[in-house]
Parts: C-alpha cells; structure tokens; sequence
C-alpha cells in the first residue's frame, strides 16, 4: 500500500477502535476519530482514505457501516494496547507501509454528505448533555494521607470496675 496518508492510519485506528464486534456507523467512527486526534479531517480527505483503505482490503463496508477485515484485525492486534494514540498511529504507519494487498478489493465510497452529517451528529452530541462512551475514564485521585499521621486512632484500654 503505497503512499500512506496521515489520514489513513488515523481512520484504520479509529475504526478499529469503533468496531469492536460488529461494522460501525460513522457517528462512531467520527467519535474515535475526535478522541485519537481531538480534529476531524475534512469530508473529502475521509472519502479519499475510505477509498484507498478498501481498495488495500483493510475496510469492508455492511450499507452505512464500515468494519475491518481480518488483514486488518492481524495489524491492529500487533499495535500495543497500553501505548499512547501517537504511538500507537505511529507504529500502525509502519505496518501499513510493509502491507502489499494480496489483490484488488473494491473502493469503499462515502458521499460527502453523509461523512458532513456523522461529523454534525458527533459535534451535537458532544454539545449535549449524553456522554460519549469512547472517552477514557477519568482515574481517581488517591487521597493524600499526612506524613506520620495514623489512619485511625487507637481503641481505648478497657477500663476494671
């Protein structure tokens, strides 16, 4: 697969990262994409990234949802899991470069409209007041002891009547 695209390897990953056990609509993927790189490319960059990663066999689509292929599946389960998003898009970069499609697959086309109105559906959700699942949780802060203090105070000695 030659040349590799920014944008191709920030859609790989954020459709990896939408469909994780069936195809996902493209309000998911425009989430994970805003999550990966807090930007989402313009329509016609994303219709020419769906195009080239189907023509390379690395996304099917199912009518309005796009999933991965099993050759995709195989370079995503290589990435780490515990790395950051640069990292991780990075080295998925990598991968794609020494990728070769074994055969033609056909072009997945996404009409500008449809990718305008993912995009406008996510920025609308993300203006309201749902929450969207695809952001990391947040981790709790531990609660700072004092140097030297006791957690508890010590029981009382019984006291003989």
């Amino acid at each position: 697969m030659q040349p590799i695209h920014d944008v191709d390897v920030l859609l790989l990953l954020a459709t990896a990262m939408a469909a994780k056990r069936r195809p996902a609509e493209m309000q998911e993927i425009m989430a994970a994409i805003d999550l990966i790189q807090r930007n989402i490319p313009s329509e016609e960059k994303l219709g020419d990234a769906f195009v080239r990663l189907g023509e390379a066999g690395l996304l099917v689509a199912d009518g309005e949802r796009v999933g991965l292929t099993p050759v995709a599946e195989g370079l995503i389960r290589i990435l780490p899991r515990k790395g950051e998003y640069d990292q991780r898009l990075f080295e998925l970069r990598g991968l794609l470069g020494a990728h070769q499609p074994k055969e033609a697959s056909p072009a997945i086309v996404i009409e500008a409209a449809t990718l305008r109105a993912a995009m406008q559906a996510h920025r609308g959700s993300a203006a309201g007041a749902g929450k969207n699942l695809l952001m990391p949780k947040p981790k709790p802060e531990a609660p700072q002891g004092r140097p030297g203090q006791r957690q508890r105070k010590p029981l009382p000695k019984a006291r003989k009547h």
